[in-house]
């Protein structure tokens, strides 16, 4: 696996990958990486004849108040998964290399980033926009692929590579979870033992409501619920509940179309999010 830090050499790189035709998958991530990313990687290498996964710590998609120090940075150790993996090439360019000085572009996309993440976290998602915006130009996958996890931020990048006329085919990938349903984060090294437990409440919380929104239970009502379940399981607050339209994130007071009933809530020092499909019955 070759890593490269600089432009030039990513450039060069890329050429020889595609010398003969070949494909290219790229897997966007922020390091700290876990076996969702793994299987990021293992589904690229079985879509795409070369992967290019990018470990970037993107500051503009973290408020002044949130964890851009803290952030888990462990790129020894996740270089060595990668070169296990079968990455054929890892792209970790220095902030200074992604946001040179004089840099005066911003991505903005109207309506999808102001509510839900977006509500509590201003700015964060046109800060996810460019930086995905410069590794798809940087990269220039044919494809690229994204955990399902954080939902609205597939949505976004799909509506990102739609408007901007990028001919890169936007891969959602099943969230990843562990034994007992917890999907799994980079922030759950947050988590002390004793939350760890409580945090598998949120999927749980999800699952009760998807199924009885999907039986024709009222949606306010099943989503009234959650709030005080979660709370009574450990959380310290949530940010957000919400059944939303699959696709525009609208808010949904009927199950018409296919939906993600999606939600938010700190435990501890980790901020958790996740999301299951809502399927209509008929």
């Amino acid at each position: 696996m070759q890593t490269i830090h600089d432009r030039a050499t990513l450039k060069d790189a890329l050429k020889g990958l595609r010398a003969r035709g070949e494909t290219v998958a790229l897997v966007p991530t922020m390091g700290a990486l876990h076996d969702g990313h793994l299987a990021l990687v293992a589904e690229a290498k079985r879509r795409a004849d070369h992967v290019v996964v990018s470990i970037f710590i993107n500051p503009r998609q973290f408020g002044p108040n949130e964890d851009f120090e803290a952030y888990p940075r462990r790129a020894d150790a996740d270089a060595a998964k990668l070169e296990a993996a079968g990455v054929d090439l890892l792209w970790m360019p220095s902030v200074d290399e992604v946001y040179p000085e004089g840099f005066a572009t911003h991505i903005r996309i109207a309506d999808l980033p102001d509510q839900l993440c977006g509500a509590a976290r201003p700015g964060h998602f046109d800060g996810v926009a460019i930086v995905v915006a410069k590794l798809l130009n940087q990269v220039r996958p044919d494809l690229a692929l994204f955990g399902e996890k954080d939902w609205q931020q597939l949505a976004i990048i799909r509506r990102l590579v739609a408007d901007l006329d990028m001919d890169i085919d936007i891969v959602g990938f099943p969230t990843q979870r562990e034994e007992d349903g917890l999907a799994l984060s980079s922030r759950n090294a947050y988590l002390t033992p004793e939350e760890r437990i409580a945090a598998v409440a949120l999927p749980r919380a999800l699952g009760t409501a998807a199924k009885a929104i999907e039986a024709g239970q009222p949606i306010d009502a099943v989503l009234r619920k959650i709030g005080p379940a979660l709370e009574k399981a450990g959380f310290a607050s949530v940010d957000y509940v919400a059944l939303v339209d699959a696709v525009t994130l609208a808010p949904l007071l009927h199950l018409d179309r296919p939906a993600r009933i999606v939600a938010a809530a700190q435990i501890g020092k980790a901020r958790l999010i996740d999301n299951l499909a809502v399927t209509p019955q008929n």
